[in-house]
């Protein structure tokens, strides 16, 4: 299917550095059963990945693997296949499942975990940094709730397209190393609508300094374990935002900061949550920036580290709609929306200042932080649209042109990456604007004499401005282009991808994988992979609307 991997005796997997200061350093479950329970007084069980039938490497990321040292000998190896199948653990490995709960869709759900992805361990990488390699659809867990632990290939092509490409666009984000097909079948309801199917098995690892959740300190807090949650709180602030213990200046690079008997006193605790609050904030501008929806933006998704955190049903705006989800199950209330990803950040940090604020003494430093986000997203959200607009400056004209223009773009069905890409082009003196983004509109023959004369007014507007600013095209061009995509993850890619995928080929899923590393650039022997959504697209399953089936 994919990549060819020769067999090879030399174990270099074997010298991962292996630190597994999680494991270490924090409770683990005394049950060794791997059977779908409540686990409690632990913030993690261990467990060990599936066997596979067959695997086979159908792509990876160059990057990552040189992020964590693996030469191309290496990832072509056979050994690599079996180690980031599951079938082989590497010499050094602690393979674990955390625990954490969670509010899905608002609603308070419990003990969720890793109900099908197993942590081989973390490793130091040869830069002193800290990653953690983590199996997804490795398999079951004591929670994985009556599921199977597995994931398919079509899920997992698009959570290893999606890490790689939100990373090349500058988003905050988890990564992917590899796609493993495992040849084995995995049964599944697709829409969830009493039809499931045979499909083929497939293994992501995701890698990530921390796959900590807002859900892993909301278990302990719901069930009163508060010397639990303190002591994730310390490991956490020690360990994934050292800075905040070692001083801002100091290197802690490679160090083991977990183990260092440091007191967290609550002002430690009050400029961590700050630190995430600002983090989530900074996250969701990135989001809005390139028109990505998550989908389902549950408590046990959000990362402690900012860090976009588990692809399943998300999408990009094909047309400019603020209240589009890409998630079925979310269709009825739309709560993960697009226009409303900012509002469901703020309220999921609240549920986790809330859980952590038993540990401290004073409330009000906390309520402050959490108050902060506001301020903090809508400055961030101000400067990155003037970002995608090439402006230097931004004044109080600026914000409702900037209003003005969401107005706009909501007139008729308008594909929100062409448009901004086109806008770029679009020079200060040009006498018929429109004509300069008449390729983002679905439908244009269909644009009324009203519609016209609004997008045409803005359009002028906006050229007074830019002339007023002074900055010429070609400088203003060039800005715009390295903010505002021209290649992003469209869902009809994705499937098209996985189409061919499922039928032996993997040729597009490495092929997608290279553009997505250049998004700002023009890559003309692509262009139709920058052009509209095609009709065909509109109600495909896998191109519109996807549930959480995987």
């Amino acid at each position: 299917m994919g990549e060819v991997a020769p067999p090879v005796t030399d174990l270099a997997l074997d010298q991962l550095d292996f630190s597994n200061r999680f494991t270490r350093h924090l409770p683990a479950d005394p049950d060794e059963r791997v059977v779908p329970r409540q686990v409690h007084g632990a913030c993690f069980s261990r467990v060990r990945p599936a066997s596979v039938s067959a695997p086979e490497l159908v792509a990876h990321s160059r990057e990552v693997a040189e992020l964590l040292g693996l030469d191309a000998e290496t990832v072509a190896s056979r050994d690599f296949v079996e180690v980031f199948s599951g079938n082989r653990l590497p010499a050094g490995s602690d393979p674990f499942a955390m625990c954490y709960g969670g509010h899905q869709f608002g609603n308070w759900a419990g003990q969720l975990g890793d109900g099908r992805a197993t942590a081989l361990g973390e490793i130091r990488t040869p830069s002193g940094e800290y990653q953690t390699l983590q199996l997804k659809g490795a398999g079951l867990t004591p929670y994985s709730r009556g599921a199977d632990g597995l994931a398919v290939l079509r899920s997992s092509v698009r959570e290893f397209l999606c890490s790689e490409a939100m990373h090349h666009l500058g988003v905050p984000t988890t990564r992917a190393l590899s796609l493993v097909a495992t040849g084995d079948k995995v049964v599944r309801d697709v829409l969830y609508d009493g039809n499931p199917a045979p499909e083929l098995g497939a293994i992501v690892c995701r890698v990530a300094p921390s796959f900590t959740r807002f859900g892993n300190f909301q278990i302990f807090a719901s069930r009163g374990e508060t010397q639990m949650l303190r002591q994730l709180v310390e490991f956490t602030i020690r360990n994934d935002f050292s800075h905040l213990v070692a001083g801002a200046d100091a290197d802690t690079a490679g160090i083991d900061t977990a183990g260092i008997d440091t007191a967290i006193t609550d002002a430690h605790i009050t400029r961590w949550f700050a630190d995430v609050v600002a983090r989530t904030a900074r996250m969701v501008v990135e989001w809005m920036r390139v028109g990505f929806v998550h989908g389902v933006m549950n408590t046990d998704n959000m990362s402690i580290l900012g860090l976009t955190i588990d692809y399943g049903p998300y999408g990009w705006l094909d047309d400019f709609d603020p209240g589009w989800t890409p998630n079925t199950t979310d269709a009825a209330h739309r709560r993960y929306r697009y226009g409303q990803q900012p509002q469901i950040a703020h309220w999921n940090l609240a549920q986790l200042g809330s859980a952590v604020a038993t540990l401290v003494d004073d409330l009000a430093p906390l309520q402050e932080a959490l108050d902060d986000f506001v301020g903090l997203y809508e400055a961030g959200s101000t400067r990155m649209m003037a970002d995608k607009l090439g402006l230097r400056t931004v004044g109080p004209d600026d914000q409702q042109m900037i209003a003005d223009l969401l107005g706009v773009l909501t007139l008729v069905e308008t594909d929100m990456t062409i448009f901004f890409r086109r806008l770029a082009d679009l020079t200060a003196e040009r006498s018929d604007p429109i004509a300069a983004v008449h390729d983002a509109f679905y439908l244009p023959e269909q644009l009324t004499e009203n519609e016209r004369g609004q997008i045409d007014g803005w359009l002028r507007r906006y050229q007074d401005r830019v002339r007023a600013e002074g900055t010429s095209d070609e400088e203003r061009r060039a800005a715009m282009n390295a903010v505002n995509p021209k290649y992003v993850l469209r869902n009809y890619l994705a499937q098209l991808a996985i189409d061919r995928a499922e039928s032996g080929d993997a040729s597009m899923v490495n092929e997608l994988l290279e553009v997505l590393r250049r998004p700002y650039d023009d890559q003309p022997e692509h262009e139709p992979w920058a052009e509209r959504r095609p009709d065909w697209a509109r109600s495909r399953v896998g191109c519109s609307m996807l549930s959480c089936s995987s």
